[in-house]
């Protein structure tokens, strides 16, 4: 019995179709609410918190940044006025010009970081946050962003939101909580 070689197949030259990722409005939309407040509640803070505002009063004036999902948003944009008032820039991330722009990755790591699975400092070290400007005033604006976090979630959620919850008397986190909540439901 004689065994022929077989016989090698072309590669074909068809184009490979190319497979996009469908939409998530769901997750979007969640996002996209959890920012506003966000922006709002730490714009309340900036009034309420000695400590957010002393991070603040140590940022330039005319300060600016961002927090987003890339690639297509939805961002939360705040900055310092000459004043040293803290303001809501509007949602756009990408158009205005900013001394730090803070992007999660994908929206899959904004999901995570905002339902609160995992901690900023956790999804630094996973490589899920992009920063594009000064390290310095990005690390200002997180620990920003823990204390806003700490005043808004219950203590057993807010344990996984930051790395370490701190130590306040009861009065102070419940009269600045009730304080953030009202200013920033109401936008002032």
């Amino acid at each position: 019995m004689h065994l022929l070689p077989k016989k090698k197949k072309k590669p074909s030259r068809e184009p490979y179709r190319e497979i996009s990722p469908g939409s998530k409005p769901v997750k979007w939309i969640y996002l996209s609410i959890m920012l506003w407040f966000m922006g709002r509640a730490i714009q309340a803070a900036a009034r309420v918190d000695k400590t957010v505002k002393a991070e603040f009063d140590a940022l330039p004036e005319g300060f600016a940044f961002s927090l987003g999902v890339f690639p297509d948003g939805p961002y939360m944009v705040l900055g310092k006025n000459i004043h040293g008032q803290v303001k809501s820039l509007g949602r756009r991330g990408q158009e205005q010009a900013l001394d730090v722009r803070i992007t999660i990755k994908n929206i899959e790591a904004a999901i995570l970081l905002f339902t609160f699975q995992e901690s900023t400092a956790i999804s630094t070290s996973r490589d899920r946050l992009i920063v594009d400007g000064d390290l310095s005033q990005a690390c200002a604006v997180i620990r920003i962003l823990d204390i806003v976090e700490v005043y808004l979630l219950p203590k057993i959620i807010a344990r996984l939101a930051v790395k370490r919850y701190p130590t306040w008397p009861m009065t102070q986190k419940m009269i600045g909580r009730i304080r953030i909540y009202f200013r920033a439901v109401l936008g002032y």
